[in-house]
């Protein structure tokens, strides 16, 4: 059995990017990751504009004291352009945004002047540059704006809009083979036996896979049947880059996963001092990596949030995301007696006094409401110890993807 750390590293490691890259719609590429850097093709906003709704003038006109009356020659709204030089003695009504017209440098706020017709008084401390927005102010042409491996937010998406790019470079989404295991598992809609539960695994991967963006090939339930895994396992190791099984990589007579995969692939290591999550296993299946998760529930996702999803995250030339890690204040007592790390599950509230936290209750591994009700894990060191109420504790917020 090896520690949380060397786990993660040595998946970390071994774990590859894709290189395959392809061209898409900027509107169809949320989530996905730019297998470029993004250069900005011209300055943003590309013309100097109005920062107000106000006056455009020429600032040498403007008295040093008292007030200056000045010609309105144009309105000027959004969208629109003065093509003439402003004059002498003359002023320009303009909207936000704007473009300045020539011979404008100062836009005055329509607060502070009065308007008499096509008259209007400008009182005196005008400088250049007053009210102005320059042009490459948000971003200068030529300048990074988005870099390689940058996961696709929808902001990133109105950026690139912004720049005029229609399409943009991405890696192609890894495949990822998902299939669990067990006889005693059925799936949702029929009645369930004694001993029977329903599929509730590969659901909650399956959904967390989609939300992280990558491909996900279902190869089902498979039953406790040598042949029937060995065929699944194959069929994953030659078509994804990927396969995550649940159940079958513990030490009972039927957790056959394991065996088929030392006869397909290799096993780089098993067993994990994490709690929940102690049965899982890492190696190589085919071309695939191969994730085999704990059968139960709640084990199963706390080891794909901590040690898959980063994983996957690298395979799809994503930069890294470190872990979104706190200081809370634990609200309970709690008597910690074994030597593996513990990922407790938590809500983590906001509060007059800072952040503190509490379990979401019974803590089993197969207590999926756990997990449910949770926005935080609660992170406990190896060693045994006891909380109690107001002592600080290490949380890391959940990423749903």
């Amino acid at each position: 059995m090896i520690s949380f750390e060397e786990a993660y590293s040595r998946v970390l490691a071994d774990t590859r990017p894709v290189t395959e890259v392809m061209s898409l719609p900027v509107e169809a590429a949320l989530g996905r990751v730019l297998s470029a850097p993004v250069l900005a093709p011209a300055h943003v906003p590309n013309h100097d504009n109005s920062a107000m709704d106000g006056y455009g003038i020429r600032c040498a006109d403007i008295a040093a004291e008292g007030v200056t009356t000045l010609t309105v020659v144009a309105d000027l709204p959004a969208g629109d352009r003065l093509e003439r030089t402003l004059g002498a003695g003359e002023a320009v009504r303009i909207m936000t945004g704007a473009p300045i017209p020539p011979g404008c440098d100062g836009v005055v706020m329509q607060e502070l002047v009065q308007r008499n017709g096509d008259r209007v008084v400008v009182p005196a401390g005008r400088k250049p540059g007053e009210n102005i927005r320059p042009a490459g102010e948000d971003i200068r042409a030529g300048a990074e704006v988005l870099p390689k491996g940058c996961r696709l937010r929808p902001a990133h998406l109105g950026l690139l809009t912004s720049l005029g790019f229609a399409t943009i470079e991405v890696f192609r989404k890894p495949v990822v083979a998902l299939l669990s295991t067990g006889n005693e598992v059925v799936e949702p809609g029929r009645s369930l036996l004694p001993g029977q539960v329903y599929d509730s695994n590969r659901s909650g991967l399956r959904a967390a896979l989609q939300a992280l963006g990558v491909e996900v090939l279902d190869l089902g339930l498979v039953r406790d049947d040598r042949a029937a895994i060995a065929a699944a396992l194959a069929r994953g190791g030659a078509e994804a880059d990927a396969v995550i099984t649940t159940g079958g990589v513990s030490v009972g007579d039927h957790d056959l996963v394991k065996e088929m995969l030392e006869g397909q692939g290799s096993i780089h290591f098993w067993q994990v001092a994490m709690k929940p999550g102690k049965p899982q296993a890492y190696g190589q299946l085919g071309r695939a990596r191969f994730f085999g998760l704990p059968g139960n529930p709640v084990s199963g996702l706390v080891v794909f949030l901590l040690m898959v999803r980063p994983a996957l995250l690298r395979m799809m030339g994503a930069l890294d995301e470190p872990p979104r890690k706190m200081r809370a204040l634990f609200r309970g007592t709690l008597h910690k007696k074994h030597n593996r790390k513990d990922f407790l599950r938590g809500v983590a509230h906001f509060g007059a006094e800072g952040v503190w936290v509490e379990t979401t209750g019974p803590q089993g591994s197969g207590i999926l409401t756990s997990f449910a009700r949770a926005n935080v894990l609660i992170l406990l060191p190896e060693e045994p110890l006891r909380l109690v109420d107001g002592d600080l504790v290490w949380i890391q917020w959940i990423d749903h993807d």
